[in-house]
Formats: structure tokens, sequence, C-alpha cells
């Protein structure tokens, strides 16, 4: 291992190459602070050719390859497990923009760039890059890539599949593939980028990558409706739906607990309107510049129909800024108030309020003290089902696990949505697939990486 030491400093240089254990903390443990694994080193190659040869390296001396974004998922995906030969390769020194088309809607860029940069590169080129969400300051292109990351904004734009043209991966033998081509069609043999986007770094690693960009929206919309039953919600969002088509870009779903949470925790907030037991933050966005009205005309009709108890609609960018903190804000306050189950699960659209409802009543019912914390995505069916545990460790967080994801596989949904499976769900993976679905898995990864050297013990057991 120190010979590897010496040659991935030959390669990346000395000041590339961590090694002190002060210096690994911050990539050795997850973002929530629940895992925490080993590594040899940390090693940070600047390009994709470095990149190459710090992966060959690694298979000639006998390590474990761990690729790591930004650090910011929550499945534990880019954590290495206790072992002593892993190396994490950090992207964090890729961060070139490669080219921008704006006439042709693309940006090229390294997989080490992060998404708020990426967000502002598109801006200024007067074009929209859609992925948001809340570690956007800090998530890497290649991490939402690896997790198949969703955001806010899949009602309209899809998830990170959808905004993928190209991609750039080293293999776990140290080879290349370029496949950096911003085609919109393209039906020369497999995709196989689509292997890559959501493997969670076991069988590449994600060193560059062309991505979809959008007419600027011109005209946008925020408004919060609070509703008196999660049908009411969804009944809403669904007339919303009609009303506004494809200008509808974000409709998130929360109970008034995460409300009331944050308030705990600050006071001075003054709720935006009255309490409701639910609620839905929209947002509608286009490319043209009148808005306002058809959003102001859809909320009358569900005010009408009795889907809405109360509304009020963001008159300025500040003001739809705070609204959205409403919602945005909700993991940070759970994180301060201790322990929790979290879950990032999906169902069919049209199935929320009854997977609400029997989800809430069974977990409350198998583990008395704890506090159930829904919010999610209503318009693509992905519910955060957390659950706030006990602080004297009472209720075990498994033992919760199993509980919900039993009752997502009675509504044929996933237990997963947009976090992807990484350590945390990686037991669970074989219950909730079948045998087929599993043997196809465990082929695809024997076929690219044979020795299991890439990011070993994420998504599939060792």
């Amino acid at each position: 291992m120190t010979a590897l030491v010496r040659a991935l400093r030959d390669i990346c240089g000395a000041q590339a190459v961590l090694e002190e254990r002060s210096d690994l903390e911050a990539y050795v443990t997850d973002w929530r602070g629940v895992y925490t694994g080993t590594a040899l080193c940390v090693v940070r190659p600047a390009t994709v050719h470095e990149t190459a040869r710090v992966v060959a390296a690694c298979r000639e001396h006998g390590a474990v390859v761990v690729p790591q974004g930004g650090n910011t998922g929550l499945a534990a995906g880019a954590t290495p497990l206790a072992l002593s030969n892993a190396v994490i390769v950090s992207l964090s020194r890729m961060r070139t923009v490669r080219s921008v088309d704006a006439p042709g809607c693309t940006l090229a860029v390294d997989a080490g760039c992060v998404l708020a940069d990426v967000q502002e590169t598109a801006r200024a080129a007067g074009r929209l890059f859609p992925l948001a969400l809340a570690a956007q300051g800090s998530a890497q292109i290649g991490g939402l890539i690896a997790t198949n990351a969703g955001g806010t904004a899949v009602l309209r734009y899809g998830s990170m599949r959808s905004l993928v043209l190209g991609l750039e991966v080293v293999l776990a033998d140290g080879t290349i593939v370029d496949g950096m081509r911003a085609l919109r069609k393209d039906n020369a043999g497999y995709d196989w980028k689509q292997l890559f986007i959501g493997s969670e770094g076991t069988l590449g690693v994600i060193t560059g990558a062309v991505l979809r960009l959008f007419p600027t929206v011109r005209s946008s919309v925020t408004a919060l409706a609070g509703c008196g039953t999660a049908q009411a919600a969804m009944d809403a969002f669904a007339l919303l739906n009609e009303s506004l088509g494809e200008t509808l870009s974000a409709c998130e779903l929360f109970h008034d607990d995460a409300v009331q949470l944050r308030c705990a925790y600050d006071p001075s907030l003054v709720r935006p309107m009255p309490a409701s037991p639910w609620y839905l933050l929209l947002e509608a966005g286009s490319s043209l510049r009148s808005l306002s009205e058809a959003v102001e005309a859809g909320l009358e009709r569900a005010v009408e129909r009795g889907f809405v108890d109360d509304c009020v609609v963001a008159g300025t960018s500040a003001q739809a800024r705070a609204l959205w903190e409403w919602r945005e804000s909700i993991s940070e306050s759970e994180k301060r108030s201790g322990p929790s189950a979290k879950h990032d699960v999906s169902v069919p659209v049209s199935a929320i309020p009854a997977f609400l409802e029997r989800a809430a009543s069974a977990v409350v019912e198998r583990h008395p003290g704890v506090r159930v914390l829904p919010f999610g995505h209503a318009g693509d069916g992905n519910i955060h089902f957390n659950v706030l545990l006990p602080g004297d460790g009472s209720v075990d967080a498994a033992s919760v696990n199993a509980t919900v994801h039993a009752i997502v596989a009675e509504f044929r949904g996933s237990i997963t949505a947009e976090h992807g499976i990484g350590r945390y769900r990686r037991d669970e993976l074989p219950e909730h697939r079948s045998d087929a679905e599993m043997r196809v898995l465990r082929a695809i990864k024997h076929a690219l990486d044979p020795d299991g050297r890439m990011n070993p013990g994420a998504m599939l057991a060792i």
C-alpha cells in the first residue's frame, strides 16, 4: 500500500493525496453521520486521464476504489467500508466547464462541478438547468448522476436520467469510455450510459457529462395552499396539473408537523398563512411572460371544489424564496430534533393518500413514541416518509424501516425513489426485488467490475 500511495502521488501530485486521519474524517463519514468507514487515502485527480491512471494503479496494487462527489448523499453510497485497502477518489478538483452550446441547449462539464455553479453557468448563457435540491451548493454533478438524483422539478423535467445526453466514464480497469455526445437521438447500439446513471459508483467513475438545458423561465409563480386532508391535497394537485399542464414544474406535499418543528427552533418565524393539516407548495414556470392569472384561476377552482382551504401566492421573488424555505428546511429541522428513520419511497401518485394513512397508522401502532413526518414530491409519487425516534433508544430504526417498506411493497412501490440504495438499504434490496432482477444486477456488476473493486458494499453485498 505504501507503493500505491507513492504511485498516486506521482500521478496527481503529493498535495492531491491525503493520508492524515484528520484530513480523512470528512471523507469517510456520510452526511448524516451514521456510517463511518476507513480508507488508505483520498486522492483528488484533476483530469480524466489522471483518474484513469489512479484507477489502474489501484487495480495493480489490489486496492478498491470508492468514487466520491460532494458527499451529500443520504444512503451512505459514497462512504467506504472498514477496509484497509480502500482509496477514495474525490472528483472535487474536476470543475471545468468544457463547453456551452446555448442554441443547442447543452452544457458539457467535469463531474466535480457543483450543481449551483452549473445552474449559474446555464443562467449566464440564457438557459436553464432545472435540477434543484437542498444540497445544490455542495452536491456535484458526478454524484447526482451516480444516484440519478431527482429534486423538486421532476414533475416537469424528469430526474437526472432525463437530463444527461452524454457521459464520460473510467472503467474498473482504467479504460476511458468517451461518450460525450450532445445528441438528442442516437440509436447506435446499447445506450450504455444508462447503466452508469444510478449505479452509485459500483461500475466505474463518472468523470464528465453533457447535460440538457432548457429555455429560461421568464414568468414564474410560487404558491402555498393549505388543505384539510392528504386526499384533498392530491385532488388539488390533479386539478392544478390539468389546469396548468406543462407549466407546472413542482408540487411539494408536507404536513403541518414539519412547520411546527421549524417554528419550534425559531419562534420568531411568522407563518405565511393560517395553519392547515397539509400543504401543497407549487411552482409554475413558462418561457412566456403571463402565468399568474392561470395559477390564480386554478387555485380558485380548487377552493371552490373544497380541495383547498386557503392559499397565498408570492408577489415577489423574495416571497417565493420564503415559501420554498418552509419546504427546504424540513431536513435540517429533523436533523436538529434527534435520531430519525428516513425513507425515500415512491408509490403510484394516485395511491399517495392511502399509503400515507396506512403507513402512519402502522408505524405509530407498532412503534410507540415515534412521530411521523411525511413530506415529498406530490407530482411524482416520491414521499420522504421520515419518522422521528424517541431519544431514549427504545425504538430501533431498522424495525421502523421494515414496517414502512413492507407497506410500500403492498402498493408495488419502491424503497428508494431518488437517494439510492447505498449501504443504508443494501441488505433490504433483495427483499424488494425479484430473484430474476437481482441476477440481472449482479450480471451487470460482474461484466463491468469482475474483481469487485468499484465501491464494494454499495448497492450489492460483497
